[in-house]
This record gives C-alpha cells, sequence and structure tokens, in this order.
C-alpha cells in the first residue's frame, strides 16, 4: 500500500442546526494512520498544544484482552475532529421527505509518513478504545465513528468539553483548557473562563509569586492547587477587587491590569511571609487551599476600588506586616476571637474553616 493515498468511506451527513456531523464505520487498525491522540501539553512560549488526558494503560489494557476474546463488540460511537482536508461527497440518492441526512462518502487524505500534530484527524472521545483496538492482536476490527471538521484548535477544544461534559473529566484538564476555547459552554463552565484564563497567565508567564506554582496537567510540578486559586480568582472578579475590571455583561475583562492588581498584591505576601511561601501546603498554611483563599480574601478587602498601579504601596505592605503577629502558617497556634484555638496545621480547606481563618485575617488588618 502506498504512502499516501485516500480513504473513501461509506457516510451520512448529518445536518445539526448551523453543523454538519458525519456517521461511518472505519476499520480501527487503519484509524491511526489519519487520526491522533492530541495529549494536553504546552510549547516553549507556555502556548497550550492538544487537550487530551494521558492514556490510562491498565484501561488500554482491560480493552485489549475483551477485544481479543470472543464476540468482542464496541458499539459507542468514537468522535473525530477533522481538519479541512477532508471533504464530503454527497451521492444522488435522498430518503424522500428527510432534508436533515445525505448519503454520499468521506474522504480522508491519509499520508502515513506524517507526524501526529499534522494528521488530518483529532480524537475527541474514545483515545483508550483506539489505543486497544491498535495494540490488539487482530487482523481488523470495525468500529462505528462521528466526525466534525473543525474551524480550528479553538473548536476542537470547545467540543472536546462539551463532549465531555457528562464524563467525570479531571478537573484540572478542564481548567486547562477553558481560557482556549470557544463557542457556547455551560454557565458553570463559562464563568469559569476567565478565572482560568488568569490562574494560566499567573502560572505560566515567567514572572510574579504563582510563576511555575500551581499544578496542572502542563504544570506537574506545582504545588498550589488549582481549584484553590480558581475559587479565589472567582471571588475576586464577581465580588472583590478583581470586579472594577471586568465587564458583567460579557464577562470580559482587562486581563493585564487584572493580572498586574494580583502580582502586586501576592508579591507583597510572598516577600512578607518568604518562608512560609516557599513550602508545600502540606508544609505551609499560606500554601494551602484555606491560606490562598483567606489571603484572596485579604487582597479584596484591603484593595477593592484601589488602582492596579496602586496596589504596591506602604499602606497595603504595612497591612499585611500587620498580620505576622497573628499567623502560625508553619508552626504554632492560631488564636481566634471566640477563644478557639487550633495547631498550625489544624485548619482544613473547608468552608467553615476558610471562613474563620478570613475573618481573623480582615478583622487584623483592619484593626
Amino acid at each position: 500500500m502506498a504512502d499516501r493515498y485516500e480513504l473513501r468511506l461509506p457516510a451520512l451527513e448529518i445536518r445539526q442546526g448551523g453543523r454538519k456531523i458525519y456517521c461511518f464505520a472505519v476499520d480501527g487498525k487503519k484509524l491511526h494512520s489519519f487520526a491522533a491522540v492530541s495529549r494536553v501539553r504546552r510549547d516553549g512560549d507556555s502556548n497550550l498544544q492538544g487537550y487530551q488526558r494521558p492514556e490510562v494503560l491498565s484501561h488500554i489494557r482491560g480493552i485489549r484482552r475483551y477485544l481479543e476474546s470472543d464476540n468482542a463488540m464496541l458499539p459507542n460511537a468514537l468522535v473525530l475532529a477533522f481538519d479541512e482536508s477532508v471533504r464530503f461527497e454527497s451521492g444522488a440518492r435522498r430518503a424522500a421527505g428527510v432534508d436533515y441526512s445525505v448519503p454520499g462518502e468521506l474522504v480522508i487524505p491519509v499520508d502515513e509518513s506524517l507526524a501526529d500534530e499534522d494528521k488530518p484527524a483529532l480524537i475527541v472521545d474514545g483515545q483508550q478504545r483506539s489505543a486497544a483496538i491498535r495494540d490488539a492482536d487482530l487482523v481488523e476490527f470495525p468500529v462505528a465513528a462521528v466526525g466534525f471538521i473543525a474551524d480550528s484548535h479553538d473548536d476542537q477544544r470547545s467540543q472536546f468539553i462539551l463532549v465531555n461534559s457528562t464524563k467525570p473529566l479531571p478537573k484540572g484538564l478542564i481548567h486547562e483548557l477553558l481560557p482556549e476555547t470557544s463557542g457556547h459552554l455551560p454557565p458553570t463552565y463559562a464563568r469559569k473562563r476567565l478565572p482560568a484564563q488568569l490562574m494560566t497567565r499567573l502560572n505560566t508567564d515567567g514572572q510574579g509569586p504563582f510563576y511555575g506554582r500551581i499544578a496542572s496537567p502542563t504544570s506537574p510540578d506545582g504545588n498550589i492547587k488549582d481549584t484553590a486559586i480558581l475559587r479565589m480568582l472567582e471571588h475576586s472578579l464577581f465580588e472583590g477587587a478583581l470586579y472594577q475590571y471586568r465587564n458583567p455583561e460579557d464577562g470580559s475583562g482587562d486581563v493585564d491590569r487584572m493580572l498586574l492588581h494580583l502580582r502586586s498584591f501576592w508579591a507583597i505576601v510572598k516577600d512578607t511571609f518568604s518562608d512560609a511561601w516557599k513550602l508545600p501546603p502540606r508544609q505551609s498554611r499560606l500554601t494551602h487551599g484555606a491560606g490562598i483563599q483567606a489571603m484572596g480574601f485579604v487582597m479584596d478587602s484591603l484593595t477593592d476600588g484601589m488602582s492596579a498601579e496602586d496596589v504596591d504601596c506602604d499602606a497595603v505592605r504595612n497591612a499585611v506586616l500587620g498580620l505576622m503577629p497573628i499567623t502560625a502558617w508553619t508552626s504554632g497556634m492560631w488564636r481566634f476571637a471566640d477563644g478557639e484555638q487550633r495547631r498550625w496545621n489544624g485548619l482544613q480547606n473547608t468552608p467553615n474553616d476558610v471562613r474563620l481563618l478570613t475573618d481573623l485575617l480582615v478583622r487584623a488588618v483592619h484593626s
């Protein structure tokens, strides 16, 4: 077989709203000749590349064993995102009275010398099934598939989130993808898009106290939980100091000024509590979820209405410095207004403990 050829597959074009999808069958053994699994990663400029979670090898082995058994069946369709090199050629006959589906052929260019990132299709859903078929001791294994032609990589990411929205996708993966998606998203995801964009910039822009510190699929060495950062950012955007930079009508905002505001405040925190800031959450309640969220509330309380350019000032620095006598980030005891005392690591990342710590810190900076 030649290295380059066209794979022509009988298909049905179905119109859904303003989009078209293509239902077809293909030998799963041929799938990887034109389709790739795009795993989420960042390039040298910290730009997001890919979007899939890493293959789960044990799951793949289990599927492979099943496929090699008698009468194996995979009834669920794989989902593929094609680039514009793939085309559909309609047939002459249509079912009477049906105008939303058209039979024809899907024409896929195959070049077996291409690297994965250059292949005309990406597997949006079904990466583990496709890997199991690839590795199985079988001559062929036809599978059902549904494909769509994507306008861009942003469109692919958006469709990936939507296709997987009813499955337990890792939250960290969703948080990485949200800033670079386009199109409609469920309200819960849409609300987190701007916080996720800020978090990504804080973690990857090469400057500021959060650079490389936030744990994510593309930053596995980070040790501050992304969920704690997102909660801090989301509250500030909707109710706190960052609200002033946000357009409440369309959810957009002046991201650069938000980042300046955040970096200025958290640089003060890092400078004031330098020893605690260096440590991972298990050794420091400052980098723990409770500390990140509580200090976020301190930022909102101290800098609400203050311009980003003015955050790095003596008033804010002195207020944060004034917290030193009452904090127990890495040792000692927390002493609260009602007489309750906790060991330094006795605070957990729960709503009640975050509220308790926030009340202590916010009261102190205004006393």
